[in-house]
């Protein structure tokens, strides 16, 4: 009987990881109307709760035993938004746009560089390290450095982007911990 209960519970509990991430996903979107509205630290909040919920995801999905394909895709595309298309265009509304389409060129190429990043993770299955910097890693760190942008030149975002771009999508080898 006990047996049948382990079995049983995984499947009841599958809802609750993948619920974990649909609320990243909302705080990435909600961080993008924000931004639009000019609520530009409030929009860098949300990418942070985006972040504790994306933390807690996978560690609920493997305490439930309900790691799934379903699971992975979700939080990739989760992902994409909140830590990547969100710091994108909060980063453009801050600090960016001072470079008109260009600094709209540096933005979109920190988001593509990102999708990037996300579908190679998704297709390689290495265990012991990431192949380059993790997106999750990448757009909260630009968020925090706008965050502290008073004291940060804005001539240096553009560099800071496209540093934070190139090491999503380059072979670096990152321990997984």
């Amino acid at each position: 009987m006990e047996q049948h209960e382990k079995k049983a519970r995984p499947n009841k509990m599958i809802f609750i990881p993948n619920a974990v991430t649909m609320i990243n996903l909302a705080l990435g979107f909600i961080s993008l109307f924000l931004t639009m509205e000019g609520m530009y630290h409030e929009a860098a909040y949300a990418i942070f709760g985006a972040m504790i919920m994306d933390s807690m995801d996978g560690r609920l999905a493997r305490r439930f035993q309900v790691v799934s394909e379903f699971g992975k895709e979700l939080d990739s595309l989760s992902d994409l938004v909140s830590f990547g298309i969100a710091p994108a265009l909060l980063a453009y509304a801050m600090k960016l746009y001072h470079w008109g389409h260009r600094g709209l060129l540096v933005a979109v190429v920190f988001a593509l560089c990102g999708a990037f990043r996300l579908a190679r993770f998704n297709v390689i299955n290495v265990k012991t390290y990431f192949v380059g910097v993790p997106i999750t890693f990448c757009g909260p760190i630009l968020t925090l450095s706008l965050l502290l942008s008073k004291w940060i030149d804005y001539r240096v975002y553009p560099v800071l982007v496209i540093i934070l771009g190139y090491l999503m999508v380059c072979n670096l080898k990152v321990p997984k911990f």
